[in-house]
């Protein structure tokens, strides 16, 4: 006859956002509609989700906000907080208007603390540069009166020596929340206790995590956080999202349940939850994560298919997988360019002739008319064909 083991209480039990609505969102190929976002969102509140994350902004005309409003409409501005993009002062200016606009009440930065993303996205790993832009960044939104969650991306590869004093500097600025972003999969549950533990160390502190599950660790890596203080969890319906996924949402609340007696969310609605999530994203009956999957290598933003070393702990091919575009209306010029790149002599290269610019114009034109298959490198190849023929 089995032992029958008592649930362990967690002495302050962890809130849950949901980031399906920003993070899945952006998986490559993955576009939700603001049905999808109601639908999802309604789903979510009515499990016992707090927060609902929804959309990015970097400046006007966001293309999320059809997302954000539909949200709103279905759960309300205070129960959903959507991603702002940090680069430089004034671009953070221009987003916030943007988040004003869409009457946002919740924040959360998206500001990258390794060395090697600082230099990738602001141009330098200059720590006293990081420091002067999460300042102003979060006095402006703080001015503006929004609650403020403040990212650390990449943080889980960013050494305490650097992510420690990075995150108090937030703090004292007047943020409200930091969330720790294992944006690489990278560290092991009791690694994570050690990384949380030195942050939540810091006076006045509230940390988050946000884990990525390519190695299959990101349900374990969140409740090791909440062992080591965290008090909010990040997770996703059906673990949809970029670099193998992320904590899958059903995974993480029977978890919680199971393991530390939680019942404090609605475990009913999972299911539906998960139906509908897939179905958005148009993934078919089930996502898988990890990274042997179609998805876990594939991307729609230039920069991770040309510095894949900034996303990836070990490379496609280690497991016989391989790196691919996946996008369905999110075409930029760089991406087209990645995607007819080819190695050899230039003068006999076969997109040599292809205007990019006006190619890509004429490509997105004919997908969002085309209702939006997915396309991959030999799609986009493909359709020069039918371009040249225009």
């Amino acid at each position: 006859m089995a032992s029958e083991l008592t649930p362990e209480p967690i002495p302050v039990p962890p809130r849950v956002s949901d980031a399906t609505l920003r993070d899945s969102a952006h998986m490559a190929g993955v576009e939700f509609g603001p049905k999808d976002a109601s639908a999802i969102a309604d789903l979510l509140v009515r499990t016992g989700v707090e927060l609902v994350e929804v959309g990015m902004v970097s400046g006007p005309g966001s293309k999320d906000a059809d997302l954000v409003l539909a949200t709103h409409e279905a759960v309300g501005p205070e129960r959903s907080m959507t991603l702002v993009v940090v680069r430089d002062r004034r671009q953070v200016a221009r987003a916030l208007d943007e988040a004003q606009r869409l009457g946002v009440r919740h924040i959360m930065y998206s500001i990258p603390t390794s060395e090697e993303h600082a230099v990738l996205k602001l141009g330098t790993p200059s720590a006293k540069l990081l420091h002067a832009l999460l300042r102003s960044a979060v006095e402006q939104a703080k001015e503006r009166g929004f609650h403020v969650t403040f990212s650390g991306e990449d943080g889980a590869r960013t050494p305490a020596g650097r992510l420690v004093p990075y995150v108090a500097a937030g703090f004292a600025a007047g943020a409200d929340r930091f969330r720790l972003a294992e944006t690489v999969a990278y560290l092991s549950p009791w690694q994570m206790e050690r990384v949380i533990a030195d942050l939540t160390a810091i006076d006045g502190s509230e940390i988050e995590i946000h884990s990525h599950n390519m190695l299959g660790l990101a349900v374990a890596n969140s409740l090791a956080a909440v062992r080591a203080g965290a008090r909010w969890i990040s997770a996703t319906v059906g673990g949809i999202g970029e670099r193998g996924g992320n904590a899958p949402l059903a995974e993480l609340l029977t978890a919680l349940r199971v393991i530390h007696g939680d019942t404090r969310f609605d475990l009913s609605h999972l299911t539906e939850l998960s139906r509908l999530a897939l179905a958005g994203a148009g993934l078919g009956e089930a996502f898988q994560s990890g990274p042997t999957t179609p998805h876990a290598f594939a991307y729609e933003l230039p920069g991770q298919l040309t510095h894949p070393a900034a996303y990836e702990t070990l490379p496609p091919e280690l497991v016989g997988n391989r790196r691919e575009l996946r996008v369905r209306t999110r075409l930029t010029p760089a991406l087209v360019r990645w995607a007819l790149d080819s190695p050899g002599d230039a003068s006999t290269h076969p997109y040599a002739d292809v205007d990019v610019d006006a190619f890509t114009t004429w490509l997105t034109a004919r997908q969002e008319t085309g209702g939006a298959p997915l396309l991959d490198r030999e799609g986009v190849r493909r359709a020069v064909t039918a371009y040249r023929a225009t």
